[in-house]
């Protein structure tokens, strides 16, 4: 079976309580099982990882590495527009990567519309709330099915 990792970045613990007009009111613990269902359906393992430390992170896209996923899914957050620390760990995988968020980047605070993941990933999706989610999972599954 495939292993799809979703890495949920800094203040993702808040969603259903922070900005509802951006984020909406569903919860990270709605958002990932709404992707173990999906995933599920489609025959793919999803382990979903937050958290609110860079440090954090990078080490658990090492351990991607060394454990062989087969794609990743990233929606750092505000890490997404600064942190080429995350850019540069991302970089060490060999898998696809999708980028995803929940608003559209593109249309808020210009410092938002740029992506120091961009030149890395496979692709991104924004702006479909819950939604870019699973649309990132689809599109990750279309990469690495057989």
């Amino acid at each position: 079976m495939k292993s799809i990792l979703m890495l949920h970045g800094i203040n993702h613990n808040m969603f259903g309580k922070r900005d509802p007009v951006q984020y909406g009111t569903v919860t990270l613990a709605e958002i990932d099982s709404r992707l173990q269902a999906l995933g599920a359906e489609l025959g793919v393992h999803v382990e979903s990882f937050q958290t609110n430390s860079e440090a954090a992170m990078c080490e658990r896209i090492h351990r991607a590495f060394e454990e062989g996923k087969d794609a990743v899914l990233i929606n750092a957050g505000a890490w997404t527009h600064y942190s080429y620390g995350i850019r540069d760990a991302l970089a060490i995988l060999t898998c696809p990567i999708v980028e995803l968020h929940m608003s559209n980047i593109h249309a808020r605070e210009a410092f938002r519309h740029h992506s120091v993941f961009a030149d890395i990933v496979k692709g991104q999706i924004c702006g479909f709330g819950v939604d870019s989610y699973l649309l990132a999972l689809r599109a990750a599954h279309a990469e690495v099915s057989d």
